[in-house]
């Protein structure tokens, strides 16, 4: 199977793609991602992702390298030179090249790479019993609201997680406040109202964190975002979200069971409420199609 990629103005086979060794994504980790997903070549949220996107650019005084309307037209030409029905769109963006130095005296180019690959799906045995997780102490640095490819410590926590057994690692605060994932936002139903730690430095604003949001007001459930801990009384659920993997339930945590150890009604509707969502996004691009 030939994949291919998008390296600063030009599709290339994936194996042929390549950046400078002194990038300053490569030397310092100097750069932000987006991941998007597409469906039958329907984007979700497509101008929530650029829109966060040019936010990370812009926190870090790096130029967005494309107008909204050329990004467009690249991302959607990335995915159909790729054999992928349902995928997963990468966009990685650098501050470019330049000799290696902490300080920069003359702003480079932004290098910019697209990737696609097919989209994964949750396991029948995560979605029927539930994701588990793992907690440790943030160590994350101060400024997780950008969407930064410094991910060594995301990496960390994943692959311990891995070791463990676990799908996720959750951070928590110095108060044992659950932050949220290496991949992913964290929920809780407490009490009847669906919590999420709020928007600041602490958390990514998740896209699927959004819908997820949305869709529980739609449906009659109180929302609260603040701080919130594993051991508060009246917690019943416990969920996470991601563009990737729409809502699961996350049953186990630490070895505990949460609640009863079993997927939890509301956990279980909102994920089939973003489905349905998902869903109904493939049937418009059937229907233009035909």
């Amino acid at each position: 199977m030939t994949l291919t990629a998008w390296v600063n103005g030009r599709f290339l086979p994936l194996a042929e793609a390549c950046v400078n060794v002194e990038d300053r994504g490569f030397q310092f980790a100097d750069g932000v991602y987006e991941v998007l997903v597409c469906f039958a070549g329907v984007f979700v949220d497509l101008e929530a992702h650029l829109s966060r996107l040019q936010h990370s650019c812009n926190t870090l005084a790096i130029p967005f390298p494309l107008p909204a309307e050329e990004m467009k037209a690249v991302l959607h030409e990335a995915y159909s030179r790729n054999p992928f029905d349902h995928a997963m769109v990468y966009i990685q963006i650098t501050r470019g090249v330049a000799p290696r130095a902490h300080r920069i005296d003359t702003i480079p180019k932004p290098t910019m790479v697209i990737t696609v690959r097919e989209l994964p799906e949750p396991s029948v045995q995560q979605v029927t019993h539930g994701a588990t997780a793992i907690t440790r102490p943030d160590i994350r640095w101060k400024r997780c609201d950008i969407k930064s490819i410094a991910l060594l410590a995301n990496v960390m926590g994943k692959q311990e997680a891995a070791q463990l057994g676990a799908d996720e690692c959750f951070w928590q605060d110095e108060r044992e406040s659950i932050l949220e994932g290496c991949s992913s936002n964290a929920l809780a139903l407490i009490n009847g109202t669906l919590v999420t730690h709020p928007l600041d430095h602490q958390v990514l604003g998740g896209i699927a964190r959004s819908m997820i949001l949305r869709l529980a007001a739609e449906h009659d459930i109180p929302v609260e975002e603040r701080a919130w801990r594993l051991d508060e009384n009246g917690l019943s659920e416990c969920m996470m979200c991601s563009t990737t993997d729409a809502v699961m339930p996350v049953c186990h945590i630490n070895g505990h069971a949460v609640c009863d150890g079993k997927p939890g009604p509301v956990s279980m509707m909102l994920r089939q409420a973003m489905l349905d969502e998902f869903n109904a996004l493939r049937q418009t691009r059937q229907e233009i199609a035909s």
